[in-house]
């Protein structure tokens, strides 16, 4: 990204999710430089996180992903997407491949994984995954999260 691209996808960043037309603007203006995975991403997000057309959401998070497959910043979000449009098999095998990425928040994706086993009911292996999670954890607030979500788990356990 030049210089100019990163001021209106900061803007836009800045703007998302509080203030929409702003997003809008300054994520076309962005774009209108260079479709960057960043760009792309942030665009996937506003259409899985406020529209819910995850059909869409999920063509630019795969644009975004042929610009730079190694980005470390899309897989959390398209993963999310993929979850909320229940496509658990594009789930899983994303999470497969983003957890061979070098320098990605394997935690996060453990605990993504752990919300898919949580979907499909298989609560022995998402609890198996949380304490996976915990040994990539660094920061007591995704260890309280990860408790929390133990805990979940458990009660629909019973």
């Amino acid at each position: 990204m030049n210089a100019t691209q990163n001021k209106y996808y900061f803007q836009a960043l800045d703007n998302y999710p509080f203030n929409m037309g702003e997003t809008i603007e300054a994520l076309t203006y962005a774009l209108s430089y260079d479709k960057n995975e960043d760009c792309l991403c942030l665009l996937a997000r506003i259409y899985s996180e406020i529209l819910n057309d995850y059909e869409t959401a999920k063509e630019y998070f795969e644009e975004a992903i042929t610009v730079n497959i190694q980005s470390l910043n899309l897989y959390p979000y398209y993963i999310d997407c993929l979850l909320w449009n229940e496509d658990y098999k594009e789930a899983k095998r994303l999470i497969d491949f983003a957890l061979t990425i070098k320098g990605i928040d394997k935690a996060v994706l453990l605990n993504k994984k752990s919300i898919l086993l949580e979907y499909q009911k298989k609560y022995k292996k998402a609890l198996k995954v949380i304490d996976n999670a915990r040994l990539y954890t660094f920061n007591n607030n995704f260890m309280t999260y990860l408790d929390s979500r133990e805990k979940q788990i458990k009660r629909k356990k019973k």
